[in-house]
């Protein structure tokens, strides 16, 4: 058969192409678990970094994983705020979860203001202790922006109504705009404010526009970011959904009437 027969080309760009997709295949294979060990390390870096517990969003994987040591994990069936033992947190996905017709919830439109559709019936709840303490309420939250759905950790102080820190690790948004959910000047904005009221409504509010340091209602309030008024809407919202009953309402009551113990 002649080099430059028509046969034989086709014969060596078919063999190539069978080469080169085991290759890939093979490659995809191999690296999946350092993809999701890489996942998982910069998961717990964003809730890291919202609780305060690092400080550096270079921090090394063995300082990433040493400060995670203070991080106690449970799991709680979000309608019932209540701990739940029969699953083990290390394997739970919330994302696939709530995809899952028997691990998850459809949300009446009226009450989904997150715009998530359908969420997990569990979730997993983060604590940072101290002296043996909790200090710390970690909450996984999440709703859809302007182009995405945003991904994030809230956390609260042991009374559950002050932001010690917010952080979103997952999202979409439009660089410069929506995309300034992850500009520290901005998260920097949240420690201190309150969530809920004494009655336990929330009260978070997130301006168009500066908040007036002079303004009564500082307390609850924090400044929006200039041309992203739908991603701050996104924001709010989902706040609004998973610290109502719908959402974590039922467990920080639980949280606070019980001190913890559920």
């Amino acid at each position: 058969m002649s080099n430059d027969s028509v046969k034989k080309t086709l014969l060596v760009a078919t063999l190539l192409c069978v080469f080169c997709s085991i290759m890939v295949s093979s490659s995809v294979v191999i690296l999946r678990p350092f993809q999701e060990e890489n996942k998982t390390l910069d998961i717990r870096k964003n809730l890291l970094l919202a609780a305060g517990l690092i400080d550096n969003v270079s921090a090394s994987r063995d300082e990433i994983n040493r400060a995670y040591e203070k991080i106690e994990v449970r799991m709680i069936n979000i309608d019932s705020g209540e701990y739940v033992d029969h699953i083990d947190p290390a394997k739970f996905d919330a994302k696939k979860a709530a995809k899952d017709p028997k691990m998850n919830k459809r949300i009446n439109s009226s009450k989904d203001a997150a715009g998530i559709k359908t969420r997990s019936i569990y979730s997993k709840i983060f604590f940072v202790k101290e002296n043996g303490l909790i200090d710390q309420i970690i909450l996984p939250v999440y709703g859809k922006g302007l182009w995405s759905t945003m991904y994030g950790f809230l956390c609260l102080s042991s009374d559950r109504k002050t932001v010690k820190g917010f952080a979103f690790y997952d999202h979409g948004e439009t660089p410069g705009l929506g995309g300034e959910v992850d500009n520290p000047r901005w998260k920097s904005l949240w420690p201190g404010k309150s969530v809920f009221d004494e009655k336990f409504n929330v009260i978070v509010d997130i301006l168009k526009g500066s908040v007036n340091p002079g303004s009564k209602e500082v307390y609850r309030q924090v400044d929006g970011l200039a041309g992203a008024t739908l991603t701050c809407n996104g924001v709010e919202n989902l706040l609004h959904y998973w610290l109502g009953d719908d959402g974590f309402g039922p467990f920080l009551r639980n949280f606070s009437e019980n001190g913890g113990n559920i």
